[in-house]
Protein backbone atom coordinates (compact mmCIF):
# COMPACT_ATOMS: atom_id res chain seq x y z
CA UNK A 1 0.00 0.00 0.00
CA UNK A 2 1.22 3.53 -0.70
CA UNK A 3 0.00 6.24 2.03
CA UNK A 4 0.50 9.69 0.59
CA UNK A 5 0.25 12.82 2.88
CA UNK A 6 -1.59 14.97 -0.18
CA UNK A 7 -2.96 18.28 1.51
CA UNK A 8 0.30 19.69 -0.14
CA UNK A 9 1.69 16.86 -2.29
CA UNK A 10 2.79 18.29 -5.44
CA UNK A 11 3.24 15.06 -7.16
CA UNK A 12 0.03 13.38 -6.82
CA UNK A 13 -0.23 12.73 -10.57
CA UNK A 14 3.28 11.02 -10.79
CA UNK A 15 2.38 8.74 -7.76
CA UNK A 16 -1.17 7.59 -9.75
CA UNK A 17 1.08 6.82 -12.58
CA UNK A 18 3.74 4.60 -11.13
CA UNK A 19 1.55 2.66 -8.56
CA UNK A 20 -0.51 2.13 -11.31
CA UNK A 21 2.25 0.36 -13.20
CA UNK A 22 3.00 -1.61 -10.15
CA UNK A 23 0.04 -2.54 -9.55
CA UNK A 24 -0.24 -0.85 -5.87
CA UNK A 25 -3.01 0.73 -4.04
CA UNK A 26 -2.99 4.24 -3.19
CA UNK A 27 -4.43 5.72 -0.46
CA UNK A 28 -4.29 9.90 -0.22
CA UNK A 29 -5.23 11.38 3.65
CA UNK A 30 -5.84 15.04 3.97
CA UNK A 31 -7.95 17.56 5.57
CA UNK A 32 -9.09 18.84 2.52
CA UNK A 33 -10.85 17.79 -0.11
CA UNK A 34 -9.61 15.46 -2.50
CA UNK A 35 -10.80 14.65 -6.62
CA UNK A 36 -12.54 10.94 -6.55
CA UNK A 37 -11.02 9.01 -8.23
CA UNK A 38 -13.11 5.54 -10.29
CA UNK A 39 -9.84 3.55 -9.93
CA UNK A 40 -10.77 0.93 -7.35
CA UNK A 41 -6.81 0.97 -6.49
CA UNK A 42 -6.90 4.37 -5.60
CA UNK A 43 -8.51 5.55 -2.14
CA UNK A 44 -8.87 8.90 -0.27
CA UNK A 45 -9.27 9.23 3.36
CA UNK A 46 -10.92 12.75 4.48
CA UNK A 47 -9.71 13.47 7.79
CA UNK A 48 -10.94 16.20 10.75
CA UNK A 49 -8.80 19.20 10.48
CA UNK A 50 -7.21 18.91 14.28
CA UNK A 51 -3.79 19.11 14.60
CA UNK A 52 -1.55 16.67 13.12
CA UNK A 53 -5.03 14.21 12.17
CA UNK A 54 -3.56 13.02 8.89
CA UNK A 55 -0.18 12.06 10.10
CA UNK A 56 -1.54 10.26 12.69
CA UNK A 57 -3.85 8.39 10.86
CA UNK A 58 -1.29 7.52 8.42
CA UNK A 59 1.35 6.76 11.17
CA UNK A 60 -1.02 3.99 12.43
CA UNK A 61 -2.12 2.58 9.30
CA UNK A 62 1.75 2.15 7.56
CA UNK A 63 3.65 -0.79 7.87
CA UNK A 64 6.25 -2.81 6.86
CA UNK A 65 6.29 -2.93 3.69
CA UNK A 66 4.20 -0.07 2.48
CA UNK A 67 5.19 3.25 0.84
CA UNK A 68 4.87 6.61 2.49
CA UNK A 69 4.94 9.72 0.26
CA UNK A 70 5.29 13.10 2.75
CA UNK A 71 7.71 15.69 3.85
CA UNK A 72 6.93 16.22 7.09
CA UNK A 73 9.81 14.78 9.01
CA UNK A 74 7.78 13.89 12.25
CA UNK A 75 5.85 11.67 9.93
CA UNK A 76 8.49 10.57 8.15
CA UNK A 77 10.35 9.03 11.67
CA UNK A 78 7.10 7.42 12.93
CA UNK A 79 6.41 5.23 9.62
CA UNK A 80 10.50 4.48 9.53
CA UNK A 81 10.24 2.87 13.08
CA UNK A 82 7.32 1.06 11.95
CA UNK A 83 8.95 -0.62 9.07
CA UNK A 84 7.87 2.03 5.84
CA UNK A 85 9.89 3.21 3.32
CA UNK A 86 9.43 6.31 3.36
CA UNK A 87 10.37 9.25 0.75
CA UNK A 88 9.60 13.22 0.13
CA UNK A 89 7.98 14.53 -2.59
CA UNK A 90 11.65 16.00 -3.95
CA UNK A 91 13.18 12.52 -4.06
CA UNK A 92 14.62 12.36 -0.64
CA UNK A 93 14.63 8.87 1.06
CA UNK A 94 14.04 8.79 5.06
CA UNK A 95 15.08 5.60 6.14
CA UNK A 96 16.94 4.46 9.95
CA UNK A 97 20.16 5.44 8.93
CA UNK A 98 19.28 9.17 8.07
CA UNK A 99 16.07 10.12 9.89
CA UNK A 100 17.77 11.06 13.38
CA UNK A 101 19.98 13.63 11.33
CA UNK A 102 16.63 14.92 9.10
CA UNK A 103 15.07 15.36 12.73
CA UNK A 104 18.08 17.28 13.88
CA UNK A 105 18.14 19.85 11.24
CA UNK A 106 14.00 20.29 10.66
CA UNK A 107 13.91 20.95 14.79
CA UNK A 108 17.71 23.39 14.76
CA UNK A 109 15.46 25.08 11.11
CA UNK A 110 12.63 25.62 13.56
CA UNK A 111 14.63 27.23 16.43
CA UNK A 112 16.52 29.69 13.70
CA UNK A 113 12.92 30.42 12.52
CA UNK A 114 11.55 31.50 16.16
CA UNK A 115 14.82 33.15 16.81
CA UNK A 116 14.64 35.45 13.85
CA UNK A 117 17.62 33.88 12.66
CA UNK A 118 16.42 32.48 9.81
CA UNK A 119 13.19 33.58 7.13
CA UNK A 120 11.98 30.28 6.42
CA UNK A 121 11.90 30.13 3.12
CA UNK A 122 12.01 26.99 1.08
CA UNK A 123 13.09 26.22 -2.18
CA UNK A 124 10.61 26.36 -5.28
CA UNK A 125 9.72 22.69 -6.17
CA UNK A 126 11.45 21.96 -9.54
CA UNK A 127 11.28 19.94 -12.72
CA UNK A 128 14.74 18.30 -11.41
CA UNK A 129 12.78 17.36 -7.69
CA UNK A 130 10.04 15.67 -9.93
CA UNK A 131 12.35 13.95 -11.93
CA UNK A 132 14.08 12.63 -8.77
CA UNK A 133 11.09 11.99 -7.16
CA UNK A 134 9.80 9.40 -10.03
CA UNK A 135 13.14 7.75 -9.99
CA UNK A 136 13.20 7.35 -5.84
CA UNK A 137 9.60 5.86 -6.17
CA UNK A 138 9.48 3.68 -8.89
CA UNK A 139 12.97 2.37 -7.15
CA UNK A 140 10.68 2.10 -3.63
CA UNK A 141 7.75 0.62 -5.83
CA UNK A 142 9.89 -2.35 -6.94
CA UNK A 143 11.87 -2.76 -3.64
CA UNK A 144 8.28 -3.19 -1.47
CA UNK A 145 7.16 -5.92 -4.03
CA UNK A 146 10.13 -8.01 -3.67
Amino acid sequence: MIYVDADACPVKPEILKVAERHGIEVTFVANSGLRPSRDPMVHNVIVSNAFDAADNWIAEHAGAGDIVVTADVPLAGRCVAAGAFVTGPTGRVFDKTNIGMATAMRDLGAHLRETGESKGYNAAFSPRDRSAFLETFDRLCRWAKA
